[in-house]
Parts: structure tokens; C-alpha cells; sequence
């Protein structure tokens, strides 16, 4: 597999998102239970299929142009509002960036820690490592890079994530990940109650961070990536239960920006299990 990634890298971005666009109809043909969840999740937004019908593609393209990010050669990424980022940093409170599971969330981490890891520090973002040995060995030299550090999801994650925040750097978190029993709390998504993180509304009241919604337009033809920067309107609660609401809110209002790039396949709403 790590020679099959290695090879894969080497293909241009437009081949890998058009052989990731098969794979993404394929799952959805073929997987009811797929189906049916991505139908579920778009419906409790609004959206029928025809809405969203570009987003079954988008998801196969987000795996198969993770040898190219991890393994391959830089890709080209415009930006959008990214003076945002420096009104951030100037603040010196830190910057936590929150990411759905929408677009390529690799690369909004990847694009930010490049251009500003030098002048601010590395950014540091939280990662569940992956069961294959294989895999963990890639995705560790992939994501531990100039300008990019990995916390793991843990209590040491989160002290490593709390000390770069009081250094005036900045952390990255996917806030629509269904974290383990305990670590969260259930809150309206799209109108039905998913059970969703505290940790990104914990690190903002503790370090008094500056909140950045950030996203990876996918572009087409393979022209690269749009890095999409929003500023909170309002300032997070400090009621923590408020501040995680305001959170998904959030989201909710950057994913409809783009529905037909979100993973309406993500399954938002399970059940959250105990941490192994």
C-alpha cells in the first residue's frame, strides 16, 4: 500500500479527482446503508438530492487525492479573506481554526501552516492516528511537517494544543467530529441533536483564542484549491453548553455555503462510544 500511495502521488490532481469521482458513485451505489445516511443527513438540512448530487463525487475525490496531498508535489491554493488570519495573530491570543467535514479539510491545514508557519509559529492540529500500521506511518510523515504539528486526542493533546494557544499560535479542529463518550455534549445540528465536541469551545474560553471558520474549496478540472476564511460574528458564549451551540451554528452557516462539497455521507448523528 505505501508504494501504491508513493505512485498515486505522482498523478496529476484533475486524473486523481476524476478516478475519485467513480469511487465516490460507487459507494453510493453499491452501500445502502451509505445511501441512505447521506440522504438523511441532506434532508435534516433541507436539501433534496438533486441539491446535493455533487457532493457524492466530492467525497470520493476527498480520498483519492490524499497520496497527492500527503506524498506529491505542492499544490497551487488562492485565498479568501485570509487578512482575516493576520487580524487573528495580531491580537496575540492565539488562533483556533474550526474545519468541517467539508471540502478538503486537509488542505486548509496544510495551506495555513505553510504560508504562515515561519512568520507566526507552527500550527498545531488535533489527529486520531490510524488502526493500520501502515497507514499511521503515513499519515505521521504527511501531517508532521515544516510549519504543521499533530496533537493526538488526548489529555496530552489537549495541554500541547492549550500551551501553543498561550504562545499566540494557533491549533486546527474538525468541531463536527463525533468525539468519544464524555468528551462532548448534545446540541442542534441541522435540527436534529448530535452529539458534538466541548474541546473547541473549552480551548477559546481558557486562552481567550481569536475563532476562524475555515474550508478547502475544491476546485474543478484540477485547477487546486480556494482557502475560504470566516470571522465569527459574535463573540462565543461563555456558557460553555451556549458556546457549543454557537459552534454548530457556525458550521451550519459555512456549509451552506458550498452543501454540494460537505460529507453528507459523515455519520453525524451515531452514537458517541467510549475511548479505547
Amino acid at each position: 500500500m505505501p508504494l501504491l500511495f508513493r505512485l498515486l502521488s505522482l498523478m496529476p490532481l484533475w486524473l486523481l479527482h476524476g478516478l475519485g469521482s467513480v469511487i465516490g458513485w460507487l459507494a453510493f451505489i453499491l452501500s445502502p446503508v451509505y445511501r441512505q445516511r447521506f440522504l438523511e443527513n441532506a434532508r435534516s438540512a433541507g436539501y433534496a438530492l438533486a441539491d446535493v448530487r455533487g457532493a457524492i463525487g466530492q467525497a470520493g475525490r476527498m480520498v483519492a487525492e490524499l497520496p497527492r496531498l500527503w506524498m506529491g508535489a505542492p499544490i497551487e491554493c488562492l485565498w479568501d479573506n485570509d487578512a482575516a488570519i493576520d487580524r487573528a495573530y495580531a491580537t496575540g491570543r492565539g488562533v483556533v481554526f474550526l474545519t468541517p467535514h467539508m471540502g478538503c479539510f486537509e488542505i486548509a491545514a496544510r495551506g495555513e501552516a505553510e504560508r504562515y508557519g515561519k512568520r507566526y509559529g507552527p500550527m498545531t492540529v488535533l489527529y486520531r492516528p490510524a488502526k493500520q500500521a501502515w497507514l499511521a506511518g503515513v499519515m505521521a510523515l504527511a501531517r508532521n511537517r515544516p510549519g504543521l504539528e499533530t496533537a493526538p486526542t488526548s489529555l496530552a493533546g489537549v495541554r500541547q494544543m492549550i500551551r501553543a494557544l498561550r504562545a499566540g499560535r494557533a491549533v486546527g479542529l474538525l468541531p463536527d467530529q463525533v468525539p468519544p463518550l464524555g468528551m462532548g455534549q448534545w446540541a442542534p445540528f441541522f435540527g436534529r441533536e448530535a452529539y458534538t465536541m466541548t474541546l473547541a469551545a473549552r480551548l477559546v474560553q481558557q486562552t481567550g483564542a481569536v475563532v476562524l471558520l475555515a474550508w478547502g474549496e475544491r476546485l474543478t478540472l484540477g485547477r487546486g484549491f480556494k482557502l475560504h476564511i470566516r470571522e465569527l460574528t459574535e463573540p462565543l458564549s461563555a456558557d460553555l453548553v451556549a458556546a457549543v451551540k454557537e459552534i454548530n451554528q457556525a458550521m451550519e452557516q459555512l456549509i451552506r455555503e458550498c452543501p454540494q462539497q460537505y460529507l453528507w455521507g459523515y455519520a453525524r448523528y451515531k452514537q458517541p462510544r467510549a475511548e479505547a
